[in-house]
């Protein structure tokens, strides 16, 4: 997860026992002289005070248009709907899965922004809302949550809005009505999560009610076998804050216990945990290993557990997975997950966008070298696709393609920053700040990019957002006599939240064993006692991190190949590998004799297509294994890349008429046939118009009303080259055929490509997209609004006309227009290709993501799967994605849950759509003046 010390720090902490703050603050001190001499290195320009001092502000501009949007659309609700200006209420919207586990009723945006508030010097705005929360939040409600995402959240805002409370009232203007509110709601909810570590490891549930706990019978949970290392692992900085600050100790005790479990369970011969781990067991259930989703703030809280307590337990573990960590995981400037007892063979070949926080955790560490490699690495990622895809590739390519704008990489870049001093990554954060206003600003907020390839957005403004990215900018930009308070006597939680460090002697009630010797012997050198010495950190020279970055700025431009892998780098010159999947054909006998030895078995499907699954334990032996774990991890790669090719990316629906002005970007499926988009960079840009018959089955009876503009027509009853065809002959430029099944979306359905007819099509010239049935319905409805909806059909969203833009806000000044509430999203997901069939049995025949087509044997289709635990196959990593492409292509459940609050109205707010419209003038007022700034 995210977040690093709130100390401006490159290291493990501080002295033994009770005097390690002093040497924290002096590494504050040495990180500040390191600065001063790397801000006049040349070739790294010093950013101006007065351009500081601007983007601090337009900082603060951005947040101010996220949270008032929040609070006058969406309060009480959890979070904000950005696109369709209202709450997200858990219940009355279509279920996410996982993802709404974060959401509780208990308006948590808001309780998640409580202390950004102070830090970004709105003392005031923080005042009334913690009136709006003491008043309004109840935390008694019949309504299942995740433990790791409250603890993080909730209790880890509402204990960061008590430090900041006690701090201002101690200052004597704000807050001096304030008797430890937030300290009590945080308490009992404290201990509405305890019923969770009912289990015998000690390990929490993942889920808690908070009314009826776990086993309740009303509970709905509790029959939970397994969670993630974070989840169990990512407790102690709140819960151990939650004990000092109240003098009850049952929590620090039950978030100490759960580590100990984790540090037991580590796979001794490599000091590597895995992903998810049986909750009564210990068992591990994924066994692969990484700095990313599922296990990284487990890392960051060990460090930070002994900054924050002083406990040398904490920091002697860190420093043994550490170690483990950069001897099997970094590759710089990469980051590769690993099998934790064969640490030499990597687990997959892609990387997740989470493991942005881990150059802040080294900054933290004092290992500052790999840290500006993984940075610099993640920047150019950064730069190519506008932000940083949920995973990408080992060679960049695009393998999940959401963005939920997520704070770690700024997280890193404010750290960074203030570990080195150099200017560089003040333009970083400039660039960041750029993308957001960009890409991601909407008149309601800030939406998460659905698909960063095309730009298209998703309704969702998480509440990290508003926690952590605009505190960690502002902070990026602002000078000490900025902050109101020294921020550098609290440290960061994993959500950004703060924590005073004179928690660390009080109400010390936890005594401080250390069992850390009794499971593996230590190197001395491997631990920091003391800060690190700036001049190791920063060997004299003021173009130290330029050094570092120059030769990873192409990294991500440059076509290289894959490099060879350390456990095919291990085999030297010795015997080649009896089998490559390249080479694998399924008729062959011989072939099928090696995989059996290597432990792979080979079943027929009664589709016609095969399946490969390999245990371990029935190969012939150790190095056989080895040998079929390495065949099907080239295997799943093959089939990878034979999907990549067999496709075309998703394209893009773009809105560029009044009022929406290229804000709302719709993801499209493209067309088999027609004008390739990709290489037409301008795309086709026109007014849309409904054919009569609208099915474009026929000759077009309305060609005056066609002509020159894009034909909008409803799937089915013909080839979609048909309608093609029809819209063509009518004049259109262009094609958009919407999906007849109500309400499908790109939300819970993969997106698919519009296959020819079987005959010739070079005859069709026009460009032909395809929308699912609720985005084909945002342009139906803008038209009933708007009338004249002009769009751009191209491969990928255009920058918003601005001088268009501008025209069209004079010329419709004195116009009273509603505003289109549906919600503007799409989906990027695996495109397949689709014949239209008849109505009578028409089909969605989405190519297969777990098939690979064979090029050899009996045109066999051939799947993999991988039944033995120890090797990649048991999750997604294995799945036969194609890497360039986005990962999750599961239909979420639609479900509602029955969940009540008797203290708030939780209804949505409906807002009327003048006064939507005049948010919407008002953001272009607010853009207008910040391109005159820039100019």
């Amino acid at each position: 997860m995210n977040g690093a010390a709130g100390c401006q720090g490159g290291g493990g902490g501080g002295d033994r026992g009770p005097r390690w703050r002093r040497p924290w603050k002096l590494l504050a001190l040495g990180l500040l002289s390191a600065s001063s001499v790397l801000a006049a290195a040349p070739g790294a320009a010093a950013m101006s005070k007065e351009e500081k001092r601007r983007l601090g502000n337009q900082v603060l501009e951005m947040f101010d248009h996220a949270y008032s949007n929040y609070m006058e659309h969406a309060y009480p609700a959890d979070e904000l709907m950005p696109l369709t200006c209202r709450g997200r209420v858990r219940g009355q919207e279509p279920s996410r899965g996982d993802v709404d586990d974060a959401l509780g009723k208990f308006s948590l945006t808001l309780i998640d922004t409580l202390d950004t508030l102070v830090v970004l010097n709105k003392s005031k705005e923080f005042e009334e809302a913690v009136k709006k929360v003491i008043k309004d939040v109840n935390l008694d409600n019949d309504i299942v949550v995740s433990v790791f995402e409250t603890n993080i959240r909730v209790l880890g805002g509402l204990l960061g809005g008590h430090s900041v409370a006690i701090m201002l009232k101690e200052k004597g203007e704000y807050m001096q009505w304030y008797n430890g509110e937030l300290l009590h709601m945080a308490k009992e909810l404290g201990y509405k999560l305890l019923p969770a570590f009912n289990t015998t490891s000690g390990l929490p549930y993942p889920r808690v009610n908070l009314k009826f706990g776990v086993r309740h019978p009303e509970a709905r949970t509790g029959t939970e076998t397994d969670t993630c290392t974070a989840c169990a692992g990512t407790l102690i900085l709140e819960f151990a804050a939650l004990s000092r600050f109240t003098g009850t100790s049952i929590f620090e005790e039950y978030a100490r216990k759960a580590l100990d479990f984790i540090w037991e369970k580590r796979q001794r011969s490599s000091n590597l945990v895995g992903v998810t781990i049986n909750i009564h067991t210990g068992d591990w259930v994924r066994k692969d290993s990484g700095v990313g989703a599922g296990i990284d703030s487990y890392y960051e809280y060990l460090l930070k557990a002994y900054v924050l307590l002083g406990d040398d337990s904490f920091l002697e573990r860190f420093n043994t997975h550490y170690d483990a960590i950069m001897r099997y995981i970094s590759q710089p400037p990469l980051l590769l997950d690993v099998h934790i007892h064969k640490p030499m063979l990597n687990a997959r070949t892609w990387m997740d966008s989470l493991l942005a926080f881990f150059p802040g955790l080294q900054v933290l560490k004092g290992d500052i070298r790999p840290a500006i490699e993984t940075h610099e690495m993640l920047y150019q990622v950064i730069k190519k696709h506008n932000f940083l895809p949920e995973a990408f590739t080992t060679d960049f390519r695009v393998h999940w393609a959401q963005h939920p704008l997520r704070p770690e990489f700024a997280e890193s870049t404010y750290f960074l920053y203030k570990a080195t001093g150099d200017p560089y990554y003040l333009e970083v954060g400039k660039t960041l700040i750029e993308n957001l206003n960009k890409y991601a600003r909407v008149p309601c907020g800030f939406a998460a990019m659905k698909d960063v390839r095309t730009g298209s957005h998703e309704d969702r403004m998480d509440s990290f957002f508003l926690a952590e990215m605009f505190k960690y900018l502002y902070l990026l930009f602002a000078d000490k006599e900025d902050m109101i308070f020294d921020i550098e006597d609290y440290i960061f939680t994993t959500e950004a939240h703060l924590l005073p460090l004179w928690l660390s002697t009080t109400n010390q009630t936890i005594s401080k064993k250390n069992t850390t010797t009794e499971y593996t012997e230590l190197d001395d050198s491997n631990f920091d006692w003391t800060c690190p010495n700036t001049q190791i950190l920063f060997p004299n020279d003021p173009m130290f991190a330029q050094s570092i970055r120059e030769p990873l700025k192409n990294v991500v431009d440059k076509s290289c190949p894959r490099g060879i892998s350390r456990a095919e780098e291990s085999l030297g010159s010795g015997p080649k590998p009896p089998l490559r999947a390249r080479d694998f054909m399924a008729s062959n006998p011989e072939h099928l004799e090696i995989l059996k030895k290597m432990g792979v078995s080979l079943i027929h499907l009664k589709d016609g297509r095969v399946q490969l699954v390999q245990h371990a334990v029935q190969a012939a032996s150790s190095l056989d294994a080895e040998d079929g774990l390495r065949f099907m991890q080239e295997m799943i790669e093959l089939s990878s890349q034979q999907q990549k090719e067999q496709q075309l990316p998703p394209r893009a629906v773009q809105i560029v008429s009044h009022p929406f002005f290229g804000r709302v970007v719709l993801t499209a499926g493209p067309a088999q046939f027609g004008m390739d988009l990709s290489k037409h960079k301008a795309g086709t840009r026109g007014f849309v118009a409904t054919i009569k018959p609208y099915n474009g089955c026929s000759e077009i009876t309305n060609p005056e009303a066609v002509k020159e503009k894009i034909a909008l027509m409803q799937r089915g009853q013909c080839m979609f080259a048909e309608k093609a065809r029809n819209v063509q002959k009518a004049g259109a430029i262009g094609g958009i055929v919407i999906d007849d099944n109500e309400g499908s979306s790109s939300d819970t359905a993969p997106l698919f490509q519009m296959a020819g007819d079987g005959k010739n099509t070079d005859d069709i010239t026009i460009p032909m997209l395809f929308l699912f049935n609720k985005e084909g319905n945002i342009i139906l409805d803008a038209i009933r609004e708007y009338e004249a909806v002009e769009v751009l059909l191209s491969d990928k969203a255009k920058d918003r006309d601005l001088e268009m833009e501008n025209m069209d806000q004079k010329l419709s000044e004195n116009d009273s227009h509603k505003q289109n509430s549906e919600e503007a999203t799409s989906a990027s997901q695996d495109v397949g290709a689709v014949s239209e069939e008849p109505e009578e049995g028409e089909n969605s025949d989405v190519n297969d993501p777990d098939s690979l087509s064979s090029a050899h044997a009996d045109s066999d289709s051939v799947s993999i799967s991988n039944q033995d635990s120890n090797v990649p196959g048991t999750d997604e990593a294995s799945a036969l994605e194609p890497a360039c492409t986005q990962g999750d292509h599961q239909p979420q459940e639609q479900k509602t849950e029955t969940e009540s609050n008797s203290r708030v109205n939780w209804d949505n707010k409906v807002q009327p759509m003048e006064s939507i419209l005049a948010d919407w003038n008002e953001d272009i007022e607010a853009f207008e003046m910040m391109e005159k700034d820039e100019l």
